[in-house]
């Protein structure tokens, strides 16, 4: 990693800020304890792991629009004057059919102010949703939108994300039932490209494929099954969407950020319980245990 030294946790991180939504809120990548994990916390765990000082702050809430983002979390990440901001938002408004051209400005002003607060930012364009039915009729309106991002961070000089170019996540077991939300797995690999893009160093490798899934049956059961699972997922997923946006209901409505302070994963834990932070894990979301097993403590075995 450009020949840094292991113990550096990545150029002057010492603090860390996430705001968005439920993308960073890190849904499906459930703690034992209760509560969601995520890839932002996983970062936070090898940042604190690198450096004991760390500070750490997550305001994302599942659902935000990104006006709601900026206007409500990212005033709070600027009074907090953390090293580093990661901004990732825009999603839930490109569902429900908003002008990218428009999304794009306003995520420009965003990074901008971050910027002139003197924070290092880093921002992530949106993943390639070619393999899902029905989500995939976005891809076209998605791609702008990421085109957009992209020349931001050229204009701004801010870190990227690349998510549309992960073709480890072209894999269905890198995401939820519900074809938005990451697992664990899915989560775990954001975090390690993240890391990457900082510049801190990681031994394991986000480009990895999966392991081989299990043989199944033939293609006509499988192209059963596939509909089978697409009439659940309208049933139980697309249904709820659709009548929250009838209602003007949200997803987030009622929900607070899961760690709102600035501070030390070991002095306040996040909603984790007793598990650790840790990038490391297995496809089915194991986690490492910390090693005091206290709320928001840091596990070992970080990759």
């Amino acid at each position: 990693m450009g020949g840094m030294a292991e113990s550096d946790p990545g150029p002057g991180i010492g603090s860390f800020v996430a705001i968005g939504d439920s993308f960073t809120e890190g849904l499906h990548d459930p703690y034992p304890g209760g509560g969601y994990r995520g890839w932002a916390d996983r970062v936070a765990g090898v940042l604190a792991q690198r450096r004991p000082e760390f500070r750490y702050a997550n305001l994302a809430i599942r659902g935000k629009l990104l006006d709601q983002v900026l206007a409500e979390q990212l005033p709070r990440a600027v009074e907090m004057a953390p090293d580093l901001v990661s901004l990732a938002a825009g999603g839930n408004d490109i569902l429900r059919g908003s002008d990218v051209d428009v999304l794009a400005a306003q995520f420009e002003s965003g990074v901008a102010e971050l910027q002139a607060a003197g924070c290092r930012v880093i921002i992530f364009t949106g993943f390639d949703p070619r393999i899902f039915p029905v989500i995939r009729w976005l891809r076209g309106r998605i791609a702008a939108y990421d085109m957009h991002l992209r020349g931001i961070a050229d204009k701004a000089g801010c870190d990227l994300v690349d998510l549309w170019s992960m073709r480890a996540l072209n894999d269905t077991r890198a995401w939820s039932p519900d074809r938005l939300h990451l697992t664990a797995e899915g989560h775990r690999l954001v975090a390690l490209r993240t890391c990457e893009v900082l510049a801190v160093p990681v031994t394991a490798d986000w480009r990895a494929p999966l392991p081989p899934a299990a043989a199944g049956s033939g293609n006509r059961a499988r192209w059963r099954a596939a509909r089978r699972q697409d009439v659940r997922w309208a049933r139980e997923f697309a249904v709820p969407w659709l009548r929250r946006r009838l209602t003007g209901a949200s997803s987030g409505d009622g929900l607070s950020a899961k760690r709102p302070e600035l501070l030390a994963l070991s002095a306040v834990g996040s909603a984790a319980g007793s598990a650790a932070l840790s990038v490391a894990g297995s496809a089915a979301g194991s986690a490492v245990p910390s090693p005091a097993g206290g709320p928001g403590e840091v596990g070992q075995n970080l990759l």
